[in-house]
């Protein structure tokens, strides 16, 4: 992509922030995108996702000053600021994102609930970041205190621009949330310098290079979005063009081992890939690149299709925290790294606005609801790193940042403050407008509204989803001359669903779904009235025979939750000698006074132990081998994946053995 920059005047950064009607989320696109859709506005009032967001706002987000002190990296800003004396604090030179991640989480917290203590503790630590930012722009606690000013030496592990990324994103989340310029003025003057760093050996500029760590990508397109300044989009175009060339070694680990356009898979740690994705798929969305947009198409599809577990979460290796091979998809040695989990949902919403396509919306709920969530407490002060599909009786966990036992902080806290900045904009991934209708992406007790061609439209929605299938819907403003598209998506999973719009009653057999999407289209008028009913009935689940770590087992599932046993809820200890029987049927059982109120899945099963005195645990098949009654019958209880390891430790498993 050429680097010339726009005759596109700056916009003041003191400008009023919600220009054009625009929704104020972490993605805003461009007047000329070149999308399907456009993020519309939501609000999430009562229900499953208001309560995880209460946990993100009361405790997560306020107890963050705390932990970043404590941890050191705000010691790290005064230090550069040269207002404390001492060393440097931490382990890694990226902790300062520990901090800008929170500040975007607080950013996006602020625009729903403002609080002055909130309010002051943001403006205290934009001011450090500000003092700590060095004249020509350059701010990296790391390079400035150990490195004794040492730039970009170490492109490769260095995260300098990584850093330069998330400081970006907080930066448009702020200025989005409050409308005031002061850390928007800090992240311009960063992006400015590096602008005048990098670029192609034809551009002039001193370093042809990318970090080894992609994120200043995608963060620099929303700069430019934000301001209106080209230049920010065509950095970020070189940027992503620049990865796969050999500049960091050619490593698939940090996505150089073939370009971006080229690639026919995903590979290499994953968070880094999905960031790259993320950005690419911006690029594709805001310039129109047709070759941009089939390779990140295919890639999302060899990502969906051979490398992502049933609970959404992506990484097979702690070596290296990479997707590994396909279909090589293990259990106990899952990484499912929390922030991988928040990359995806961050890079298929902005395939979903590309596209128009609700599968990009099915990945979404189903890693929000798993792969996701499981990654904080349901009190919002214990987090998970990694999440396993399955830990072993006996297991015996040394703790760290990889441990399957929730911890309070990491000494790599990536993961905490990424999940605060996805809860606190969550309502951002809810709902979309084409300009000819609304489209619902996720189903919440809350409000939905659009603008179609200047003309409000808004949609109030009741449900206790995903606990029960009925959605709702009331229209409660809309043109009354003219004809729109309410669009609500049928989730990939579900088989059977009923549609109620006024005295008209549709379910799957004759209501037509395209894309995902069951189209209505129709003049409303106030107080009308759809009820979307999806069937719930729990379901036994296998998965492709290539995937040899579940070969022979079944996962249960509910709607958008996967189950999983915890050991507490065993009568008789342990989940390594337990067999389901898929002979009996699965019974809904819910439960008010468990995990913060659940319903829960019962099995029936049987447990199959070495039998006493056998020292060889192989033996010849039998033809009994398959009987549901062989060994002792259990009743199982199932509980969702992501409230696991909030009770004692103990063993945990997903799939579950047949035979």
């Amino acid at each position: 992509m050429p680097r010339t920059r726009s005759a596109v005047p700056s916009p003041d950064p003191s400008a009023p922030f919600e220009r054009a009607g625009a929704p104020a989320g972490p993605v805003r696109l461009g007047p000329d995108a070149h999308a399907a859709l456009r993020p519309a506005r939501a609000a999430v009032s009562t229900g499953f996702w208001h309560g995880r967001r209460a946990a993100n706002a009361h405790t997560s987000i306020p107890q963050g000053p705390d932990l970043l002190e404590s941890a050191g990296n705000l010691h790290n800003l005064r230090l550069a600021a040269g207002t404390a004396a001492g060393e440097f604090q931490g382990a890694y030179p990226f902790v300062d994102t520990d901090v800008y991640k929170w500040l975007e989480a607080a950013a996006w917290q602020l625009a729903q609930e403002p609080t002055d203590d909130l309010s002051a503790h943001v403006e205290r630590i934009i001011a450090l970041v500000a003092e700590a930012q060095q004249p020509d722009g350059y701010l990296n606690t790391w390079f400035q205190l150990v490195k004794g000013g040492e730039r970009y030496q170490d492109l490769r592990w260095g995260h300098e621009l990584y850093c330069a990324g998330h400081l970006i994103q907080a930066a448009v989340a702020h200025h989005r949330a409050t409308g005031r310029p002061e850390l928007l003025d800090v992240a311009r003057r960063f992006a400015d310098h590096v602008d005048s760093v990098f670029g192609p050996p034809s551009s002039g500029r001193p370093i042809d290079g990318v970090d080894g760590h992609p994120e200043v990508e995608t963060a620099l397109v929303e700069l430019y979005r934000e301001t209106g300044e080209r230049r920010y989009l065509d950095l970020a175009g070189y940027f992503v063009d620049r990865f796969g060339h050999g500049l960091l070694g050619g490593e698939a680990y940090c996505q150089d081992r073939v370009p971006l356009r080229e690639a026919t898979d995903v590979e290499g740690h994953a968070v880094r890939q999905l960031y790259l994705l993320a950005a690419a798929t911006d690029l594709a969305t805001e310039t129109g690149d047709a070759e941009l947009r089939a390779a990140a198409e295919r890639l999302w599809r060899a990502m969906t299709s051979t490398k992502t577990h049933l609970t959404g979460g992506l990484g097979a290796h702690h070596d290296q925290e990479d997707f590994g091979d396909p279909f090589e998809l293990p259990n106990e040695r899952a990484y499912c790294e929390t922030c991988a989990a928040i990359a995806s949902v961050q890079w298929s919403w902005r395939m979903a606005l590309l596209t128009g396509e609700a599968r990009y919306s099915d990945l979404i709920e189903r890693t929000l609801y798993n792969g996701f969530l499981a990654g904080v407490s349901l009190d919002g002060e214990r987090w998970l790193y990694v999440n396993p599909l399955q830990v072993r009786d006996g297991h015996t966990d040394t703790g760290g940042d990889q441990s399957a036992r929730r911890t309070r902080w990491f000494r790599c806290a990536c993961c905490p403050p990424n999940v605060m900045r996805l809860l606190a904009s969550l309502e951002h991934y809810l709902s979309s407008s084409d300009g000819q209708g609304l489209q619902i992406h996720q189903y919440v007790t809350g409000r939905y509204a659009a603008d179609l061609d200047g003309t409000p439209v808004a949609v109030s929605a009741e449900t206790d989803y995903p606990w029960h299938g009925a959605i709702s819907l009331t229209v409660e403003e809309t043109p009354l001359d003219r004809p729109w598209t309410l669009s609500l998506r049928i989730p990939q999973w579900c088989r059977e669903y009923r549609v109620r719009c006024g005295t008209e009653v549709y379910d799957h057999t004759d209501a037509p779904v395209t894309d995902g999407w069951l189209r209505l289209e129709r003049s409303w008028a106030p107080g009308d009235r759809v009820v979307l009913e999806l069937g719930l009935e729990p379901r036994l689940t296998v998965a492709d025979p290539r995937v040899d770590a579940v070969r022979g087992c079944v996962a249960v599932e509910r709607g958008p939750l996967v189950y999983c046993l915890e050991e507490v809820d065993q009568p008789t200890g342990g989940l390594d000698d337990i067999v389901l029987d898929i002979t009996r049927p699965l019974a809904v059982k819910p439960r008010p006074d468990l995990l913060g109120g659940v319903t829960t899945v019962v099995a029936a099963g049987h447990r199959r132990r070495l039998p006493d005195g056998d020292w060889w645990p192989y033996r010849p098949t039998s033809p009994d081998d398959d009987a549901p009654q062989h060994g002792e019958p259990v009743e199982l209880t199932a509980i969702p994946y992501y409230a696991w390891a909030n009770r004692q430790d103990g063993s945990m498993r997903v799939w579950l053995p047949t035979s």
